[in-house]
């Protein structure tokens, strides 16, 4: 992309509603209010003008705004056009846009990825953003607000911060080690220092065990299996509160995975139907359905077993369903006895499920790392750990220096373009 060309977008969702606000970003975006606007109103205050095109024609009576750069969401310069929500107006004012020079229509993500190429936001918090305008329940909401408000970019740069001040003192040695005033660390850190680092390291570890990010955005999973007519699909059609499988007193009626994400009081969770487990006989459908019922397993944080007793998967609850049923068999070691059918104490079931996903979720408010985030925070630990068993300030240099770069990369300061590519193109256009 042109960083130096102009952008415009609908930044309020598709119409039709009751304002709909098209946003423009660069140094084009002064010249684009007049030409729309008639003049340019003063810096930072809401204007009711009268929005003509090139020929004269209007397009609409809206709210401008202009927004000298570079205290702006993007640091350019930008403007905004609080016009009606028909997709009409909104259609004609984007035409009228993209018919003056140096303006295009702004791809995905662009003017988060513009925000973040000048400054004023940084790697941290422009994925945090991204969960943010995904979030589907309200954990996923307070931990991402976490991100995009600035308070773990701060850690991470304390982090930064940390490292710098120890690795200034082992390069003063190496630079100036025979001068009287840098002395003390000839032999290495010194306690203070290895101090500093331990404690340091001690606190990436902590961060490293926490529940990840993707657990948020993925939902605990619950993967339900046992043999066919156990009452799989009647109780995941009653933890999911929809009609979503369907049963049938029919032995192997579910041949295949059926999934349904659902927010229990602001957990996201994951329920999984499964096939029937039984020998495999000559039909070749039940037979893949079989084997991918087998495969979710390994990818289950939670296996409810509604089969014989012991015959499940290690770390399985066992679950006694169809309580209702003339054919009921009860199990000793039963978890819990339920009938979907009736309800019966499938709130005690829905009670232990939640009270699991919870444990296992990041706490409401705190941070989680991400995939990319845990490499980078694994690499400074590590690095760390290594500078600690080390004595030649040579040694140790090198190893602080794997952890700078390690927390550039985390921060934001050294990334590639392939990685940005991927994290903005998760934004909508007009974001």
């Amino acid at each position: 992309m042109t960083v130096e060309q102009t952008i415009f977008a609908l930044s309020s969702g598709a119409g039709p509603a009751a304002i709909g606000v098209i946003r423009v970003s660069g140094a084009d975006a002064r010249q684009a209010l007049i030409a729309l606007a008639g003049i340019l109103p003063e810096p930072r205050r809401v204007s009711l003008r009268t929005l003509r095109d090139a020929n004269g024609a209007v397009l609409d009576k809206a709210l401008v705004l202009w927004l000298p750069g570079p205290n702006t969401p993007t640091g350019e310069d930008c403007a905004e056009f609080h016009c009606h929500g028909g997709r009409a107006v909104l259609r004609s004012v984007e035409q009228a846009l993209g018919a003056l020079a140096g303006l295009r229509p702004a791809e995905p993500g662009e003017f988060t990825r513009r925000a973040f190429a000048n400054g004023r936001i940084d790697l941290a918090q422009a994925e945090g953003l991204a969960d943010l305008l995904s979030a589907e329940t309200e954990l996923q909401r307070a931990a991402a607000l976490a991100y995009v408000e600035g308070s773990v970019s701060a850690r991470f740069e304390h982090w930064r911060e940390v490292v710098l001040q120890v690795s200034a003192k082992v390069e003063a040695v190496l630079d100036f080690g025979d001068e009287d005033d840098v002395g003390g660390e000839e032999q290495g850190l010194s306690s203070t220092a290895r101090t500093v680092l331990s404690e340091l390291e001690g606190e990436l570890r902590e961060w490293l065990a926490r529940p990840y990010a993707e657990k948020l955005g993925q939902g605990f999973r619950i993967v339900l299996a046992g043999p066919p007519n156990s009452g799989k699909s009647t109780l995941f059609n009653a933890l999911v509160q929809a009609e979503a499988a369907i049963t049938s007193p029919i032995a192997g009626t579910t041949r295949d995975v059926i999934e349904r994400s659902v927010g229990m009081s602001g957990i996201p969770m994951t329920f999984v139907d499964t096939a029937g487990i039984r020998p495999i006989g000559s039909d070749a459908v039940e037979a893949i359905g079989i084997e991918r019922a087998q495969a979710q397993f390994a990818q289950a944080d939670l296996v409810l077993w509604l089969g014989p007793e012991g015959e499940g998967p290690a770390g399985a609850w066992e679950i006694a369903a169809r309580e209702d049923a003339a054919d009921f068999v009860a199990k000793r070691g039963s978890l819990f006895t339920v009938s979907a059918q009736t309800g019966a104490r499938m709130e005690e079931l829905r009670a232990a499920l939640l009270e699991t996903a919870r444990a296992a979720m990041p706490k409401p408010g705190e941070a989680a790392l991400n995939a990319r985030q845990r490499e980078h925070v694994g690499e400074v630990a590590r690095a760390l750990a290594a500078a600690a068993e080390l004595a030649d300030p040579l040694l140790l240099a090198e190893e602080l220096r794997r952890a700078r770069l390690a927390l550039d990369r985390l921060i934001g300061r050294a990334t590639t373009e392939d990685m940005l590519d991927a994290l903005f193109g998760r934004f909508c256009i007009g974001k």
